[in-house]
């Protein structure tokens, strides 16, 4: 039977209380356990002291323990629970951040990246581990190299750069605008640590942001500046106190050109004229300007009147030297131009103003026979006054197209057989600035000029449609007369217009009496038929007006397919007092009634004439013996107003 150990080695109390050796020989030595030694001078310790105090203290501790394994068992359920709550956190974030089609990166404190999800290859050609190290600026265009530097200062200084945009060369040789949010982040002690941000690929966008402003400041047609640049560069110069000059060119009849060679190729012409200015505007260091139509301009910044005048003949001289080519054609076209030059500060203070002068000396040259040079001022007394005029009519007229302020008023046309108002003749009139009417006779020769006729012919066609259309006036008995002018019908372009215009209303075509004049007609015969002819096959109907004014025979009423007839106002006004009238008219209503045509007389103004044409069985007739013209309102109410009914009656 083995013996009972009565005693323990310093090592073994070691294991039992877990205490170091070190420890128990300083309680030996200080009085605390203290061992018992042998002859080898080896600690020897009571088995039962030791093994009392083992159970002691395993005891205390084993509770301790106890408590604490359980809180630390809560505490790592928890820190678990927020980690999983962290990571799917993460992993939302990280599932956005790498689907996102922004840009977001992260850089180190110098600019350089750190992190960038996979939106980098649509704005670098690039994978965000080739770019790891490199730098936003790497791939900034030659333009942009200069406001990015100041970026990365603001960035720096402000600590936020938001919607900056930027131009950058992707890897594959792509160009790109890249609009960017960028923010600075601080370590403890405020120094730069990293820089985050977003970015997205905006050159779509800023691509059609600079078409637009192109558009806006550029011709579409020959790609020069137009009119808008034309006065910021002006207004730009005049607030420096600069002298210069500027001058307007107008191609001389390019109308005339145009409807000969079709409106196609007369802009392929214009696209030739602006490129022989230009050409030689570079070598005068002049800009040119198409200010819209056969209309440009050159500013000549520093000019005097001797260089100005030297730009601008150099201009008409290369003109008439370069035949323009007629495309699919085996012919050239010689063009002249007219120009106008006002200086500045000398002739105006402001871009409108001196756009104005420009354009009065410019219609000066037209004026004194075209293919020549003015400059503002030169040429003084009705000349200039006349041109003024004119230009201002240009301008107003303009005005009242854009505004408009176009009016129609009607006068009736009156059946005989019982002096009622059958019919209606539409008359235009215009509005000025002020409220006041004006009348065509003031402003249609101006229109013309101008090219501005067939607008407003088309114009008063489109608001009698507007005004048979109202549901209320369907069905009217009346007809109303429309004009159209010679320039309208033989411009093909407004035909077009005119025909697509027509053809799309739903009033009753035979309520509309479309009109031209004896000369309009006879000038061409072959286009007028056709016109006639188009629209009675449409439904509507036609008149001849002015008859007898071009004292054309009455051979050619046969060619015109019209309905209407109406006599010359200055045949019948003085009806009563000239005989060789009276045999005209009676002889017209003689031929009319033949042809199946009815006649109208116009300028009824006395008793007098009215009886005679009366007796000459005219079916109708229209003047101020009957009404004045009034604004068309609502005319089919309106009772006429017989002004000279006592006299009559």
């Amino acid at each position: 039977m083995r013996e009972e150990k009565l005693e323990y080695s310093i090592q073994e109390v070691a294991e039992k209380l877990g205490i170091p050796v070190q420890k128990l020989r300083r309680w030996d030595a200080q009085g605390v356990l203290v061992a018992r030694r042998t002859d080898g001078g080896h600690r020897r310790y009571a088995k039962e002291i030791v093994d009392g105090l083992a159970a002691s203290t395993l005891g205390s501790t084993m509770d301790r323990y106890n408590d604490e394994l359980e809180h630390a068992r809560k505490a790592l359920q928890e820190k678990r629970r927020i980690i999983q709550l962290l990571l799917e956190s993460e992993s939302r974030y990280r599932d956005l951040v790498e689907t996102s089609h922004d840009l977001i990166w992260t850089t180190d404190s110098q600019g350089r990246f750190t992190y960038l999800n996979g939106a980098s290859y649509e704005i670098f050609g690039l994978r965000p581990q080739e770019l790891i190290g490199r730098c936003f600026f790497d791939f900034e265009a030659k333009p942009s190299h200069v406001s990015n530097r100041r970026f990365f200062s603001q960035l720096k200084r402000q600590g936020e750069v938001k919607n900056y945009t930027t131009q950058l060369m992707s890897a594959d040789g792509h160009e790109r605008w890249v609009g960017i949010n960028a923010r600075v982040a601080h370590d403890e002690t405020g120094s730069v640590m990293c820089i985050r941000g977003t970015a997205r690929d905006i050159t779509e966008q800023q691509q059609a942001a600079m078409q637009t402003e192109y558009f806006a400041t550029h011709d579409p047609l020959t790609g020069l500046p137009n009119r808008v640049s034309l006065h910021k560069s002006l207004d730009r110069a005049l607030h420096a106190h600069e002298k210069g000059a500027v001058a307007f060119l107008d191609i001389d009849h390019f109308k005339y050109v145009n409807d000969n060679v079709g409106h196609r190729r007369g802009d392929q012409m214009l696209v030739s004229v602006g490129g022989i200015l230009r050409e030689v505007a570079e070598g005068f260091g002049a800009t040119v300007y198409r200010l819209g139509g056969d209309e440009f301009a050159v500013h000549v910044p520093g000019a005097l009147r001797p260089q100005a005048q030297d730009v601008a003949d150099a201009m008409l001289t290369r003109l008439r030297q370069c035949p323009i080519p007629l495309p699919n054609e085996q012919r050239v076209i010689t063009l002249t131009a007219s120009a106008g030059i006002a200086l500045y500060p000398f002739h105006g203070g402001e871009p409108n103003g001196l756009s104005a002068c420009a354009d009065i000396a410019m219609y000066q040259a037209k004026d004194a026979g075209r293919n020549r040079v003015v400059i503002y001022g030169q040429d003084g007394g009705d000349a200039l006054r006349t041109t003024h005029r004119r230009v201002l009519w240009a301008k107003q007229l303009r005005e009242v197209l854009d505004e408009d302020r176009i009016l129609l008023y009607v006068q009736p046309v009156i059946r005989l057989d019982d002096e009622e108002p059958m019919h209606y003749e539409v008359l235009l009139r215009i509005e000025d600035d002020d409220g006041r009417i004006i009348a065509p006779q003031q402003f249609l020769e101006a229109a013309e000029s101008l090219g501005l006729v067939q607008e407003f012919d088309l114009r008063v066609v489109q608001k009698l449609i507007d005004y048979l259309s109202v549901p209320s006036r369907r069905g009217m008995r009346s007809r109303f007369f429309v004009n159209l002018s010679r320039v309208s019908i033989s411009d093909p372009d407004w035909v077009r217009r005119f025909h697509a215009l027509i053809e799309k209303t739903d009033v009753s075509r035979g309520q509309i009496v479309f009109e031209i004049s004896e000369a309009a007609a006879m000038a061409e015969v072959a286009l007028s038929k056709g016109f006639i002819r188009d629209l009675k096959q449409k439904g509507f109907r036609f008149a001849l007006d002015n008859f007898g004014a071009g004292f054309s025979s009455f051979y050619y009423l046969r060619q015109f397919d019209v309905d209407y007839i109406k006599i010359d106002g200055s045949f019948v006004r003085d009806l009563t007092r000239d005989d060789a009238n009276g045999i005209f008219v009676k002889a017209l209503c003689d031929v009319g009634q033949g042809l199946s045509k009815q006649v109208i007389a116009k300028w009824v103004e006395t008793p007098e004439v009215l009886a005679r044409l009366t007796e000459m069985k005219v079916a109708y007739a229209q003047g101020f013996l009957f009404n004045k013209p009034f604004p068309i309102e609502a005319p089919e109410t309106r009772e006429p107003v017989f002004l000279q009914a006592a006299a009559r009656h």
